[in-house]
C-alpha cells in the first residue's frame, strides 16, 4: 500500500507455496486476496511479488503476462519489488545452503535477474520505481578464489547495465538489491562497503553503479550480525551506497542459560538455515552455520547467561516467542525511528516472514493469512508512531 512520503509497503509472496507460476498465481489469489480484504485496503494493494526461474519464465509468455496484467487492474493491485533471493523451490523440501545456488558467478543468476526486471518494466505503475532483491554474492564456503569473485562483480555489473537499459526503455528506474546475510560473501555494513569499493575501483565515474544497485536492508540479519540500524546506515550514507529496499524481519535472541539451550531445539527444522551469531565474552563473535552446529559445540557448553545468541530464524513481528526467547523488534523499531525522520531513505518496505510453514507450534497458531495480517496491523501502527501512515486511494493505476 502506499504511505505518505511516496513510501510503498507489502508482504512478500516467499510465505507462500511457488515452484511454478501456476502455483505462484493461485497462491495470489487464495492468499493475497484475502490478505486485502481482512485488511479493509483502501486504494490500490502493493504486492512483493516473489517469482522463482520457472515461474518468471513461465510469466514471460505474453499471454499469461498479460492475464496477469488484467488480474491486478482487475484487483486493484500493483507491484513494486520482486524478491529474486531464491532461484528454485522455497518451501516443502530441503533448502538450507541450496539457496545461495545458482550464485552470481553463474551466468544462469544473471539471466534470471535480468529477466526478473523486464517482467517488472511490464508490472510497475508509471511513475514508481521498480526493485528486485537477491544474493549477496555468495555463501562464504563456495568461494576459493579471487577468480570467483571477479566473476561475481563481472555479473552484478552485467545485471547493472541490463538495468540501465531496462530503465531507459521503460522511463523510470529500477535497481537492484543486494540483502547482506550470515555468512554471506559479504554479511554486514563493512563487508558491504568493501565490496562496493571494488565495483566502484572497477567503474569508476559510471553512474549506473549508483543508480540501479544499492542494498536490500533486511532488518532480521542486520541485527543477527550485532549491527545497530543508525551505525549501518550512516556507513552505507557516508559511502554513498543506496538502499534499495528494507526487508521488515525479525530475528531470535536469547541469553544461552541451559533452559533456553534446551529449547532452542523446538526451532531446527529441516528446510532453512538457521545461522548462528554468539556474542560471547568481550564482544567476540562467533559465527556457526546451523542451529545443530552451534548446540553442539563447545560454544555452547562453556556458554554463560552473560553471552546473547541471535539466530536467522524470521519471527513474526506481532509475535513475542515462547520461553527465554526474544526477538530483536528494537531493531525494526530503530529503523522506523531513522525512517520517519528521514522518509527519502528508502522508499520500499517489504515485510518478510517466510518461516511461517516452520515455525515452532507456539508461534504458528493462526493461518498464514490472519499472520500476515496481524503484521500489517503491528507495522502499519509502529510506522504510524513515526508519522508514516496509508494514504488511502491516492494512488493511481497506470502502466
Amino acid at each position: 500500500m502506499l504511505l505518505n512520503h511516496g513510501l510503498h509497503l507489502a508482504y512478500c509472496t516467499n510465505v507462500h507455496p511457488g515452484g511454478d507460476w501456476a502455483q505462484t498465481f493461485d497462491s495470489l489469489q487464495r492468499y493475497t486476496l484475502s490478505v486485502k480484504e481482512k485488511l479493509g485496503c483502501e486504494g490500490a494493494y502493493a504486492i512483493g511479488l516473489r517469482l522463482s526461474d520457472q515461474a518468471s519464465r513461465e510469466l514471460s509468455d505474453s499471454a499469461r503476462l498479460l492475464e496477469f496484467q488484467r488480474w491486478l487492474e482487475r484487483h486493484d493491485c500493483y507491484v513494486f519489488t520482486m524478491n529474486g533471493f531464491p532461484f528454485g523451490v522455497f518451501h516443502g523440501t530441503r533448502v538450507k545452503e541450496q539457496v545461495y545456488r545458482p550464485d552470481w558467478t553463474d551466468p544462469q543468476r544473471v539471466e534470471y535477474t535480468n529477466r526478473l526486471f523486464d517482467l517488472l518494466a511490464k508490472l510497475v505503475p508509471a511513475g514508481i520505481e521498480g526493485s528486485v532483491s537477491t544474493l549477496p554474492g555468495s555463501f562464504k564456503e563456495f568461494i576459493h578464489s579471487e577468480e570467483q569473485q571477479r566473476a561475481i562483480r563481472d555479473n552484478i555489473w552485467r545485471c547493472v547495465e541490463h538495468i540501465g537499459r531496462v530503465s531507459e526503455t521503460a522511463g523510470r528506474r529500477f535497481h537492484l538489491g543486494l540483502e547482506p546475510e550470515p555468512l554471506c560473501l559479504f554479511e554486514n555494513s563493512v563487508e558491504t562497503a568493501e565490496f562496493f569499493d571494488r565495483l566502484r575501483d572497477e567503474h569508476r565515474g559510471d553512474p549506473r553503479l549508483d543508480r540501479h544497485l544499492g542494498v536490500n536492508y533486511d532488518a532480521c540479519h542486520f541485527a543477527v550480525e550485532f549491527e545497530k540500524p543508525r551505525q549501518a546506515l550512516k556507513r552505507f550514507r557516508d559511502q554513498g551506497i543506496r538502499l534499495s529496499k528494507i526487508h521488515i524481519s525479525n530475528a531470535l535472541r536469547f541469553r544461552p542459560t541451559s533452559a533456553a539451550l534446551k529449547q532452542l531445539s523446538a526451532f531446527q527444522e529441516d528446510v532453512y538455515l538457521h545461522q548462528v551469531i554468539a556474542s560471547a565474552a568481550g564482544g567476540k563473535l562467533i559465527r556457526f552455520k546451523d542451529l545443530d552446529e552451534a548446540l553442539a559445540s563447545a560454544v555452547a557448553r562453556s556458554a554463560t547467561p552473560d553471552d546473547e545468541w541471535r539466530v536467522h530464524f524470521h519471527i513474526p513481528l506481532h509475535s513475542r516467542p515462547p520461553g527465554e526467547f526474544e526477538s530483536t523488534t528494537d531493531h525494526v523499531l530503530g529503523l522506523f525511528e531513522l525512517l520517519g525522520a528521514q522518509p527519502d531513505l528508502c522508499s520500499h518496505l517489504e515485510m518478510e516472514t517466510y518461516t511461517w510453514a516452520v515455525l515452532p507450534e507456539a508461534l504458528q497458531s493462526r493461518s498464514v493469512t490472519d499472520q500476515v495480517v496481524s503484521e500489517y496491523e503491528w507495522t502499519l501502527a509502529r510506522l504510524a508512531e513515526q508519522g508514516l501512515s496509508p494514504v488511502g486511494a491516492g494512488l493511481k493505476i497506470a502502466n
